[in-house]
């Protein structure tokens, strides 16, 4: 088979237009809401894609090519779908790091219906010769494909109906500048308040049928990270708690003994982030310590040490970067129910720099 030989199936892509992903839980589907009025949270986001949307739909035109960059868990996805839903148009969905070869491109873009939305996750994970190829899809709506090879090679020019491409990304400081610029409308998504999460948890046990209260629901939120899918996650787990030694109802008692014995403690901190604190504090002084170092001693990758215990730290306060490595703050050890330590006792010759 050569490069532009392609089939459905060898795009790794999902028609998502009311369709759930073929790896996602029916309950997960239940939980999303399907119009802008439903999304909670973000609302300058909100109310600034309403204005591109009723515009597009005046104007009988394609969207312009949308940009979700921010966290895990804060709805890039959902968004993607509401987009679909308010303007009444077809979705499919794929990801970066499947999108390999330029056939793969070729076989989603040329199934899209007019003005329909195709939405790649981890977009930054693009490889470059797809990227290249995907440049004039968005600007022209055309692909320029190459038939054989050597002295026989010709270019074949395809003509696509109007799209939108709305690509999600945890990452935006890896997307291209080029490709960056082709996007018309950029949302960079942020943490949810704890009074967001509040309904947001509300009327996710509204759909569950799950009775909560209102402390129960203060629970949830406050240790939910500033994260929704965290927060439905959670309170999935309290449902459980709640059917099999409880009445079936969630109040704050039993929200705070169960999310206690799920070791998530009550400023979220779960058990990892807890370990790599007391890793910094009682093995490594209160740091310095490497990103390599600290992720060893913990016994967790350092891909997972960054992108997803770090930046929760950093934003408590409980952690510092610096150009020697990482340091626990005062905060962190507050947490811990420790004295802070000293700032001249790191002064010197750290642990990290003591190791090499």
């Amino acid at each position: 088979m050569s490069d532009w030989e392609f089939e459905d199936e060898t795009t790794g892509s999902e028609l998502i237009d009311g369709a759930p992903f073929e790896d996602e839980e029916s309950f997960e589907e239940t939980l999303r809401p399907q119009h802008l009025e439903e999304f909670i949270g973000q609302a300058k986001i909100k109310d600034n894609l309403a204005i591109f949307i009723e515009a597009a739909k005046r104007r009988g035109e394609a969207l312009d090519h949308v940009l979700l960059s921010g966290p895990p868990g804060l709805g890039k996805t959902t968004l993607a779908r509401i987009l679909a839903n308010e303007l009444n148009v077809e979705i499919r969905g794929s990801a970066g790091p499947v999108l390999e070869r330029p056939a793969e491109l070729a076989g989603l873009v040329t199934a899209l219906s007019d003005r329909a939305i195709l939405f790649v996750d981890e977009i930054h994970r693009l490889s470059r010769v797809v990227e290249e190829y995907l440049y004039p899809a968005l600007e022209d709506f055309e692909l320029d494909i190459m038939i054989d090879k050597g002295p026989n090679a010709r270019s074949v020019k395809l003509t696509l109906k109007p799209f939108t491409l709305v690509g999600a990304t945890t990452r935006s400081g890896l997307l291209t500048r080029p490709l960056r610029s082709r996007f018309g409308v950029e949302c960079q998504m942020d943490y949810y308040e704890i009074g967001e999460l509040e309904q947001i948890v509300i009327r996710s046990a509204r759909i569950l049928d799950t009775t909560i209260d209102a402390d129960g629901a203060h629970e949830i939120a406050r240790r939910s990270r500033g994260t929704p899918r965290v927060a439905n996650r959670l309170l999935r787990r309290l449902r459980d708690f709640a059917e099999v030694e409880g009445s079936g109802a969630i109040d704050g008692e039993l929200a705070r003994n169960a999310l206690g014995r799920l070791d998530v403690d009550d400023r979220g901190l779960n058990g990892m982030d807890l370990k790599i604190l007391k890793a910094i504090v009682h093995r490594f002084d209160g740091g310095p310590v490497g990103l390599s170092t600290l992720a060893i001693s913990v016994g967790e990758e350092k891909d997972t040490v960054e992108e997803v215990h770090e930046p929760f730290l950093l934003r408590e306060g409980m952690i510092q970067r610096t150009p020697k490595g990482r340091i626990a703050t005062s905060e962190a050890y507050r947490h811990l129910g420790l004295a802070p330590a000293s700032p001249s006792s790191r002064a010197g010759e750290g642990p990290q720099e003591r190791l090499f």
